[in-house]
């Protein structure tokens, strides 16, 4: 299971803690609002529920009053409903009501008793307040004040508080991700310097003063690749000078074996096989020497120059005598010139083909086009077996031959033509690939980031 990344992570944790707060907030918010405007409502509906019972206490004073008429001459407005229960009836504005199903039997047992109580209820799905009052003669007065404005008013605060809690984790996840944007901003940098020194650009270095919390980070960054740069130059300087040494004694050497193939008709047939793996063997060893002064030489930085790519690629066709239906150019007049190191392209084209040669039957294509992203790109496939997933990488290394070499046995490479195209391709900035092409066989591919105008 691949694992969030580290600004998702704090981007995340920012928004969970400021929705907690916020929804801390919100409901202490909620329910001292709510708290405080029921009561303020119940204190309102009992005060006005006592006058209009003093009201109908007045009314019913006298022989045979008419509790109906009482109860009509009362203002009440729309959401509030009176009801009078006297002699064992009940009555209303408008009719005799069944008061069971409006006040609590509970209720009506306390009021009998001639204590005055409130209690909250439900009526027809609206939240109201029903307020008894006793009167003299055991009659008991109603109230059911309807509480759906406060109810609504109470739904809306909800709302609003609910956006504010969603805004305010909203706004923490962009803080969070602000916050992480900058303070990973040198990581970055980091990552940024690394991935330049893994392309060869081995002058990249980190400014302390950048950022004084990873001062320490950038100096141990700096110290390593000062010492990554010292060794790798140790190491070029040595196969420069050891290559360098061994071309005087190797040309002796060449110059002895051919005087002795020039007479070889004069050896026995023994002596000839052994004239024939001598001279194998030291054309071989000069290939050796040739390569390693090309790597050695490939530490220096490309000398870009404006090149015609159809015309070099056509050449290199030419000199491995292919025909003219391999070569594929596919640029239009205006991209095909590069800037680009002629010598060092040509030369990484012709390990490409003498690579297909030996080991994948032959070139089948040669080809020069722009990616996606508008950089250059070459292309040479081949009709061998193709390289497995796991030496895709390794088989652009030096001295390291791919299945196909140690198939065939041969013995005339020498495994180091494919770290010669990865070198000419990362002093461009760019990088060889290896894939499958369609149909069978390897497709080698050379990026050149920047060489298109």
């Amino acid at each position: 299971m691949k694992r969030t990344g580290l600004r998702t992570r704090v981007s995340a944790a920012f928004a969970v803690g400021a929705f907690a707060l916020s929804a801390c907030v919100t409901v202490v918010s909620y329910e001292l609002t709510r708290s405080t405007l029921l009561r303020e409502r119940e204190r309102t509906a009992v005060r006005a529920s006592y006058f209009d019972a003093a009201a109908v206490e007045n009314g019913l004073t006298g022989p045979a009053p008419n509790v109906a008429e009482v109860l009509s001459s009362l203002d009440i407005g729309a959401d509030r409903y009176v009801l009078v229960q006297r002699a064992g009836r009940w009555y209303s504005r408008s009719a005799d009501t069944d008061a069971r199903s409006a006040v609590p039997s509970r209720l009506q047992e306390i009021a009998a008793g001639g204590q005055a109580v409130t209690q909250r209820i439900r009526r027809d799905g609206v939240p109201a307040l029903v307020v008894a009052v006793p009167l003299p003669g055991g009659t008991v007065f109603y109230e059911i004040v309807s509480l759906r404005e406060l109810d609504r008013t109470l739904q809306l605060l909800a709302l609003v508080l609910a956006s504010v809690a969603t805004m305010m984790a909203a706004g923490g996840a962009a803080i969070g991700w602000y916050v992480t944007r900058h303070a990973l901003r040198p990581v970055g940098i980091v990552a940024g310097a690394a991935r330049d020194i893994a392309d060869g650009d081995l002058d990249t270095r980190l400014d302390p003063a950048t950022e004084p919390d990873l001062a320490e980070l950038a100096a141990s960054f700096n110290h390593m690749a000062d010492e990554l740069a010292r060794r790798l130059q140790r190491d070029r300087r040595f196969a420069a000078d050891v290559s360098h040494e061994l071309r005087s004694p190797l040309q002796t050497l060449q110059a002895a074996v051919s005087v002795i193939d020039r007479r070889r008709d004069g050896l026995d047939a023994r002596s000839g096989t052994a004239v024939d793996l001598i001279v194998e063997e030291v054309n071989r060893f000069q290939a050796l020497v040739g390569d390693l002064l090309e790597l050695a030489r490939s530490d220096q930085p490309a000398q870009r120059q404006a090149t015609d790519v159809e015309e070099l690629v056509t050449r290199m066709a030419r000199m491995h005598r292919l025909s003219e239906d391999t070569v594929e150019i596919l640029l239009d007049d205006r991209s095909r010139v590069w800037q680009i190191d002629a010598r060092r392209v040509e030369q990484a084209l012709r390990n490409l083909m003498e690579n297909a040669v030996r080991y994948g039957g032959g070139p089948v294509a040669l080809r020069a086009g722009l990616s996606d992203e508008g950089s250059g790109f070459l292309e040479v496939d081949d009709a061998g077996p193709g390289v497995p997933e796991q030496c895709r990488v390794s088989i652009f290394d030096r001295f390291v031959r791919g299945p196909a070499a140690n198939a065939r046995g041969t013995g005339d490479g020498t495994g180091l033509g494919l770290a010669i195209v990865a070198e000419h391709a990362a002093s461009h900035r760019g990088s060889a690939t290896v894939s499958d092409r369609p149909g069978g066989g390897s497709r080698f591919r050379i990026d050149l980031p920047g060489s298109v105008p």
